[in-house]
Order: structure tokens, then C-alpha cells, then sequence
């Protein structure tokens, strides 16, 4: 036998090995034909999608998930808000895998309903303490050198009525105010630089063309760093819903900063303490002082499967629990899951791209047993920060708050596999 032959044969039998190791990693789900005949492998002249011709390739000249999928939609609670115009609906964490969410499950966030703008007469103006105001065309932001990044966008009410405990049952609902997407824009920098900022300047004012005319104050150095005016999430046009043509990106700071449908910055020396940042989106602790500029979402973490919407449903055996977890802070390089409440903790397994301010993938394989499980998730962001338990939130911070929860989830599993939302000391 020659050499060539001989390395290959040697390849050949490493790769039998850890296919063969990778099936009995996963032994129980299959039956041999012989024991049971399945007729939907055996008989495939019964299956209906082979008697007819499928649709042609411009029958969908957008393509749409498979009508099997239709459940995997964002879903709104009806009784959390007065009115739909000013809201949230949650993406379904549950349905999903990887760290990318589609456009069209990221959840929305309005305070006055979804802008229509038509990007034909879009501007984007530059004034304030600056040395020559600017006004930009949608054509004029496109011709600046862009950027591709990674981030997550939270909403710093995700987890908000967990406070008091446990009250929605689903992580979508749960934790749902998240999405992550690669977003395609500008660096606000060198749009900023184009209109010449005075040395005085110590913040930015963005505001959005929504009937709300949502402004924050952003600091400067922070406008200077990470933050992009973007036009394309995921490689295509921003959605309708998600600011298109044009929104703010503020990497790992609350949703609320990230201002859709931009239509201004005004530069300043001073915040300006308008509505969204002294009567909402502060923390109002237990002795009734409010924090004010909280912007950075803390690392965090949640197992989206098991959960409320994703029980176990294949019985005892190998089963594969996963989550996210993600930090406003940087990346996350190690997340530990319990499934004992807390008794024992295991390192899950990450899997996929590491990036700053980005979701991340874990999983944790194990046999389950077919008795009752207490599931938990505790990430470790690249500062050092330990996700921390509800209870040490409230410690520090009471119960009266609404943002900023990133407190550990616990999911209780049953004998039959269903998962309820609980809390546990």
C-alpha cells in the first residue's frame, strides 16, 4: 500500500471514530426500519409533495418561512400596555438558535407607532455647538465609509415585571425585548466630524421623526467611540418598524438611546433631561431616590430551551439545553448552567462567534433522567462581572424599579417535561 493510500485509509478510520462517538451522543432518537417501520421513509410515493410540481423560483419573489413555521412570530401582552400605538411586542428567544435574529422577529418598541418615512425627502440634520450645521440626504450618508457590526439591542424594561417575581410564563415574554443583528451604517464620528464640533461640546441631543419625537442625551465620548447612524440590519433595509430609513446605534446601552427614524443631532455642553431620561427609563430604588443615566446593560443570560414555550418533549434521554447571553459591557466567554437550582453548576459549551456587545450561543448536553429540574443560567462577561441572582438585585435596589433586571432565570421542569417560570432562595 502506498503512503498517500495509508493516510487516507488513517483518516478515514479518525473520522469513522468521531462519527461514531457523535452517534451515540445522540442514541436514542433513532429506530432501525426493521424493528418499526416508519412509512414516512418507507413509503415516500404517499407523501403528498411528491405527486405535484412545487411552485416556480418568482412564486416568492420575497421569500417567507415555511407555512410549518408560521407559529414563530412576535407576540405581543395585550393587558402590559393601554394601547398597541405606544408598546412592545417580544421575539419568540425560544423558536430561535445561533445568535442572528431575523428582521422579522425582532421585536418592536414604539411611543407612537411605526414612522413611514419616504426615503426620497429623508435629511438628517447636524446643529448645535457645532462650526457648520449640516443637512444630509439618505444618497449623502451613503457615500460615507461604512461599517459592518454585531450588536444586541435590549430594552432596558426586558425582564422589567420579574421584580417582584415571577409573572410572565415564557422567556419570549420574559426576556423577549432583545434582538441581535449586524447592522450596516456610518460611524457617527465622521458625520459628526463633517460638521465640525466646538471644543466646548460635551454631549449629543438625538431625536427621532416619530409622531413621539423621541430624544436622548448622549454623551460625547460615547457618540465619539462605538455609535453608527444605520441604514441596513442584517444586509437589507432597515424595517419600517426598526427606524428605516435611518436609526442610532448605541452599542450595549438601553434600547430607548437607540433612536429610530433620526432625523437630528443637536450637539450641547449639558444633557438635556427631557422625558425619556428623568420620567422613564430611571431606577427608582427603595428609599424613593432615582438613578439617572444608567445606559449599559449588565451581562445576562437565559436558557431559551427547556422553557414555557419549549418543553421537553421527546421523554427521557440525551437532551440539549441552550440560551443566550450577551453583556453591554464586552463579550462573554463562559456561562454556567445548574439544572439543580443551584446545588451543582456545569460550564455550557459556547458555540459560534464571539463579538463585544453581541449575543452569544451556549449549550449544555445531558441525560435527563425524566425527574423534575430547576434550570438556571449565570453568565461571566470579559470585565470580570458575574451575572447576579434576583434576590442580590433587590438588595441593592428594591423593588420598585422596572429597568435594568438581569437577574438569574429559573425555569422549574416537570416529570412530563413542561417548564414553568418560578423563583427560588
Amino acid at each position: 500500500m502506498s503512503q498517500s493510500n495509508d493516510h487516507s485509509r488513517r483518516r478515514f478510520l479518525q473520522g469513522a471514530a468521531l462519527g461514531t462517538a457523535g452517534l451515540m451522543a445522540g442514541r436514542a432518537a433513532a429506530q432501525t426500519s426493521a424493528q418499526t417501520p416508519d412509512p414516512a421513509i418507507t413509503d415516500l410515493s404517499q407523501q403528498p409533495w411528491t405527486q405535484y410540481l412545487g411552485d416556480g423560483v418568482d412564486a416568492r419573489p420575497y421569500g417567507m418561512p415555511s407555512p410549518y413555521e408560521s407559529h414563530v412570530i412576535r407576540r405581543d401582552v395585550p393587558w402590559l400596555t393601554a394601547d398597541a400605538v405606544s408598546s412592545v411586542n417580544f421575539t419568540p428567544l425560544h423558536e430561535l438558535d445561533g445568535i442572528i435574529t431575523p428582521n422579522g422577529l425582532c421585536f418592536e418598541r414604539h411611543h407612537g407607532g411605526v414612522a413611514e418615512l419616504d426615503p426620497g425627502s429623508y435629511r438628517l440634520m447636524i446643529n448645535g455647538l457645532v462650526d457648520t450645521p449640516k443637512v444630509f440626504t439618505l444618497q449623502d450618508l451613503m457615500r460615507f465609509p461604512r461599517e459592518n457590526r454585531i450588536y444586541f439591542l435590549e430594552c432596558a424594561a426586558n425582564s422589567g415585571m420579574e421584580w417582584r417575581g415571577a409573572q410572565l410564563n415564557g422567556c419570549q415574554f420574559t426576556h423577549g425585548m432583545i434582538h441581535n443583528v449586524m447592522y450596516t451604517g456610518v460611524p457617527l464620528r465622521l458625520i459628526l466630524e463633517e460638521a465640525g464640533v466646538k471644543t466646548d461640546a460635551a454631549w449629543v441631543l438625538a431625536e427621532g421623526a416619530d409622531a413621539a419625537a423621541m430624544t436622548r442625551s448622549i454623551p460625547l465620548d460615547k457618540a465619539l467611540d462605538d455609535c453608527l447612524v444605520a441604514f441596513k440590519m442584517n444586509g437589507e433595509a432597515l424595517r419600517p418598524e426598526q427606524g428605516y430609513p435611518v436609526r442610532l446605534v448605541v452599542p450595549g446601552w438601553e434600547g430607548n438611546m437607540w433612536v429610530k427614524w433620526l432625523r437630528r443631532i443637536e450637539v450641547g455642553d449639558k444633557p438635556w433631561y427631557h422625558r425619556e431620561e428623568t420620567s422613564k427609563y430611571t431606577d427608582l430604588l427603595a428609599n424613593g431616590k432615582a438613578r439617572e443615566f444608567t445606559w449599559a446593560m449588565d451581562a445576562k443570560s437565559v436558557i431559551t430551551n427547556p422553557s414555557p414555550q419549549a418543553p421537553i418533549l421527546h421523554g427521557p434521554g440525551p437532551t440539549v439545553l441552550t440560551g443566550v447571553a450577551w453583556s453591554g459591557r464586552g463579550s462573554i466567554p463562559r456561562v454556567d448552567v445548574t439544572i439543580d437550582g443551584g446545588i451543582t453548576w456545569h460550564q455550557a459549551r459556547m458555540s459560534g462567534p464571539s463579538h463585544d456587545k453581541s449575543m452569544h450561543r451556549f449549550y449544555y448536553e445531558f441525560d435527563w433522567d425524566g425527574g423534575p429540574l430547576l434550570l438556571q443560567s449565570r453568565a461571566h462577561d470579559s470585565t470580570g462581572y458575574v451575572q447576579p441572582t434576583k434576590d442580590m438585585l433587590r438588595e441593592v435596589r428594591g423593588e420598585n424599579s422596572i429597568y435594568h433586571n438581569n437577574g438569574i432565570q429559573t425555569w422549574a421542569v416537570n416529570e412530563k417535561g413542561e417548564a414553568e417560570n418560578v423563583e427560588i432562595t
